[in-house]
């Protein structure tokens, strides 16, 4: 199994398609967007998917085809933080993919970017969602109560951090490369 982290392309609408529709549970993490089919995806991915300066994006891709995402948003240059997230569709959960990306992405954003604290939070009935975060070298930090809402209900949600002086996990990183076919453009 070839992993690897590259940005998104909107050549990647079938993959995205096909992690939505494996994946139910990803229409509450998408915002409720109704992805299941190619067109769908595709506007989802040049709207959301993209590089701008506060936001970095990436498709982790096994075999060079789309499976899950990691991403750093809201990247703030006065303080050096910013919010990571991640998703890997159903099929490809257990395999430590979303920790691997997760870590990878962290490396990048202390080594190359020169950022010093990055943030995540997860729903607390998402216990995976918490393993991955801790695999990663994320120290859980507390919980923010009824902090999302999902049509009309309200979630705890459990806040996370690295800092660039924190440890690095013990996890081979995924190599991250070009992608050969255009990438989304800059929003």
């Amino acid at each position: 199994m070839n992993v690897t982290l590259s940005p998104w392309s909107t050549d990647d609408d079938e993959a995205l398609a096909a992690a939505v529709r494996d994946s139910p549970d990803l229409a509450v993490q998408l915002g409720d967007e109704a992805l299941g089919t190619p067109e769908a995806a595709r506007s989802y991915i040049e709207r959301y998917l993209g590089h701008d300066e506060g936001t970095i994006t990436f498709a982790i891709r096994v075999d060079g085809t789309a499976v899950g995402h990691v991403a750093l948003s809201h990247i703030e240059r006065r303080h050096d933080t910013a919010w990571a997230s991640y998703w890997v569709s159903a099929s490809r959960r257990g395999h430590g993919l979303a920790s691997r990306a997760l870590a990878t992405v962290a490396a990048y954003a202390f080594d190359t970017l020169g950022l010093f604290r990055l943030e995540l939070g997860h729903r607390v009935n998402n216990p995976a969602s918490c393993r991955v975060a801790s695999a990663a070298g994320f120290s859980a930090e507390g919980i923010e109560r009824a902090k999302l809402r999902y049509g009309s209900d309200r979630y705890h949600v459990e806040t996370h951090a690295r800092l660039a002086s924190d440890p690095a996990p013990a996890l081979a990183l995924v190599p991250v490369v070009p992608l050969v076919r255009e990438a989304v453009p800059v929003r």
